[in-house]
């Protein structure tokens, strides 16, 4: 198999050198005639771009002919879209002066566009903004977007829920291909470094139609950093500090670009000690370590787009059983897992005269092994790491090795009138071997295919946006007995699903948007669900499987409202997300070897809620900033039972300034920010309720510029009245151990 990608990536490489067109123009202040300095020149479709320089000048070179949307935008500043029919030269832009935040491009949705021309309603984060904010790791991060929390296991682990749903239920993608890293455990992290990635685009809802089985719930789609401007090089080191943890993180990056080759080349390390609560306790064997290495190579002519990503997550985290040892070592304890991730894609673009192809395929080999304690004796609180067992390498209780095949295959139509049109194939091709004396998954062999077209009408102060899809999923497992000596046969299933997706956005004198989309979507019962049988050590329970579940199929309706003027912002977002067939997991009151029994169960179900927010620049104090938010969901199973797992209400209130200009000190900021979480009583039948809390935090940080080199420096806590509590999403819940304490963060990124 692996030879068969080196030699696919072979071939798609390969390419033929085409004349060049060239792109020049420059942009100015609309009122003052002004140049703009340094405001960003993008085409969507082409994926390129430059940057004026201090007269207000740009250049692009080796680009199409045809007829591309062209962005420009810049801090201050409105952003501009356009038609160009290249070539064309000596184009003269003005740009209106505007406090409103200036749009970033969508990518995770099939057109590109900006966030107020989308259909969709997708929420985009600049991940060194959330990073700004103290997180610790990705999974953190992303919980500070509206209607995103993270089912944890301490802070090492952590799982996206989108409104309510997680797992195999929330889709994550990275290099533009979809992560799979047995993502069905609850206790089974990202395995994906921050450190590398430029931003995060979350669709909150089904979005099957463009990326099949497995979105039914949302996507976190994960955009890599971007490649150094043509002819430029860059350079930085970071390094991060976490008071609770004692932990630290390095991270050091390079790359450069010549007019048509691109290079980049990133490292980062991270280590934590076990956790602190807001009691002064250590919650033990939640420490983690990882290693991440990304690199890039880019080529772009005018005809031929290639971009080859590759990267390597290594992770050791321990497996917190209890409160024990105090510590501050980094190294695991046994129980814990060590998880190798390799993500290899090659993202291939063909452009022709207004209409291109785009071809990824994309390789992963994961590798998780878990760890255990061979005996079974309590460990007193005051017992030695030593006698505890620092785990030593040997062979693993559990390890299963998981490839797979990615290919994405798009057809940009040519535009017909105010049509865009979109057809494409997608599918997988995946195996799972088991190496260890543990079999939590049998070994099997995953094939999916999915074909669909999807179309965009523009008018005025409309749009339409619509489309169809077919998937197929064949699983094949081989027989295997469980630990109990029970033979779980063979399996051997196939799943189909047509899914569709419409939606329309009406817009007013660029201050008021709606969108209403209505989209069903589909999941296929993982491995997990259809053949478990043995205790689930991560998990503290022995899950057995249901080999006649059916696929999960559910229609949801999305309505978004928007308002914006140069200083304030509003939204209200409400959603009702139907789903047939839900699989869940219930206890049935039996005990085996001392874990309780749950099994795999299906029946309908409903999820509503939705995000109420706003934001608030008041003018002439632009860099003043008050925003606050609201978010809720419920979920409930026919029989009137609620969904567990499912986040508490919470409302996010925050007060941020932030000063751009300075010689010496630039691009100031400082933060206060306090999210109030609500009491948790409608809670699943095995769940225990959960009190509210509030926590809490707020940093401060500037750019410090000497000659050529750049530094920004940040500090910024979480937590700060080390408040003890419970999230309803932490899976230590069960056994009475709080959440994180308070936290300091301390940063530095020294640019070159």
């Amino acid at each position: 198999m692996r030879n068969t990608l080196l030699l696919i990536l072979l071939l798609a490489v390969s390419s033929v050198i085409y004349s060049q067109e060239q792109f020049t123009g420059t942009v100015k202040d609309a009122q003052s005639g002004e140049p703009v300095f340094s405001a960003n020149i993008y085409f969507p479709t082409l994926e390129k771009g430059s940057m004026t320089d201090p007269d207000g000048n740009f250049s692009l070179k080796n680009l199409p002919r045809g007829k591309y949307k062209l962005v420009v935008s810049s801090i201050s500043y409105a952003t501009f879209t356009t038609e160009v029919n290249l070539p064309e030269e000596n184009l003269e832009i003005r740009l209106n002066p505007s406090a409103i935040e200036m749009e970033e491009v969508i990518v995770s949705t099939p057109f590109h566009q900006l966030q107020s021309e989308n259909v969709m309603k997708v929420e985009r984060e600049s991940l060194s903004e959330l990073n700004k904010k103290g997180a610790i790791n990705l999974s953190d991060g992303i919980t500070q977007i509206a209607g995103v929390e993270s089912l944890t296991t301490g802070v090492g682990i952590g799982k996206p829920v989108i409104r309510g749903l997680s797992s195999n239920r929330v889709l994550v993608y990275t290099q533009g291909i979809r992560l799979e890293n047995q993502q069905y455990g609850d206790e089974h992290g990202l395995g994906i470094s921050s450190k590398g990635i430029g931003s995060v685009e979350v669709i909150k809802g089904p979005a099957s139609l463009l990326y099949g089985s497995d979105a039914i719930g949302g996507v976190l789609y994960l955009n890599p950093e971007v490649y150094a401007g043509s002819n430029s090089t860059h350079a930085e080191v970071e390094s991060n500090y976490f008071s609770n943890t004692r932990g630290y993180q390095f991270s050091g990056m390079a790359k450069t670009s010549g007019e048509k080759l691109k290079f980049l080349a990133r490292g980062s390390y991270a280590a934590h000690s076990d956790y602190e609560t807001g009691e002064d306790s250590r919650v033990t064997n939640t420490r983690f370590n990882e290693k991440d290495i990304k690199t890039g190579i880019g080529f772009q002519d005018n005809k031929y787009k290639a971009d080859l990503r590759y990267n390597f997550n290594r992770s050791e985290i321990g497996i917190p059983e209890d409160i024990e040892v105090q510590s501050t070592e980094k190294e695991p304890l046994l129980p814990y897992q060590k998880i190798d991730n390799h993500v290899l894609s090659l993202d291939n673009r063909f452009y022709f005269e207004n209409s291109s192809i785009d071809f990824k395929i994309g390789y992963q080999f994961n590798d998780r092994k878990e760890f255990e304690d061979e005996h079974a004796e309590e460990h007193e609180e005051d017992e030695t790491e030593e006698e505890h067992e620092i785990h030593e390498e040997g062979e693993p209780a559990l390890e299963m090795h998981l490839e797979t095949l990615n290919y994405n295959f798009k057809y940009n139509l040519p535009k017909i009138g105010n049509f865009e049109t979109i057809v494409g194939v997608q599918g997988m091709f995946q195996t799972n071997e088991n190496f260890g004396e543990e079999i939590l998954i049998p070994d099997s062999e995953t094939v999916d295919f999915g074909i669909f077209a999807t179309t965009h009408y523009h008018l005025e102060k409309w749009d339409f946006q619509g489309g169809l899809r077919f998937d197929n999923r064949n699983l094949e497992s081989n027989a295997f007995t469980s630990e109990d000596g029970d033979v779980i046969t063979a399996l051997d299933r196939s799943f189909n699903s047509i899914n569709g997706a419409v939606g329309a956005k009406y817009h007013i004198d660029q201050k008021f948007i709606a969108r209403l989309n209505l989209a069903s979507g589909f999941r296929a019962p993982n491995l997990s669900e259809l053949t478990s049988n043995g205790a689930h050590h991560g998990a503290n329970r022995y899950e057995v499987g249901n080999p006649d579940l059916k696929n999960e199929q559910n229609f949801q309706v999305d309505l978004a409202l928007e308002y914006r003027n140069q200083h304030f912002e509003a939204f209200i977002n409400a959603f009702n997300n139907s789903v047939s067939d839900y699989i869940f997991i219930n206890p049935t009151g039996e005990m085996i070897e001392n874990d309780p029994v749950f099994e795999y169960s299906q029946e309908n179900a409903n999820l509503y809620g939705g995000e109420i927010g706003f934001h608030l620049h008041p003018h002439p104090l632009d860099w003043l900033h008050l925003e606050s938010s609201f978010e809720t969901v419920t979920g409930k199973l026919d029989n009137n039972d609620y969904l567990p797992l499912i986040p508490a209400n919470s409302v996010t209130n925050t007060f941020r300034v932030e000063l751009d200009e300075g010689d010496t000190l630039s691009e100031k900021y400082a933060f206060v920010r306090v999210k109030s979480v609500f009491d948790k009583n409608n809670t699943g039948n095995f769940e225990t309720q959960t009190n509210g809390y509030s926590l809490l935090s707020a940093g401060f940080g500037a750019t410090l510029e000497l000659n050529k080199v750049k530094v920004d420096l940040g500090v910024s806590g979480t937590n700060l009245l080390n408040k003890s509590y419970i999230s309803h999403l932490s899976r230590l819940k069960p056994d009475g151990i709080y959440n994180i304490g308070r936290n300091l963060m301390a940063s530095a990124i020294i640019s070159l």
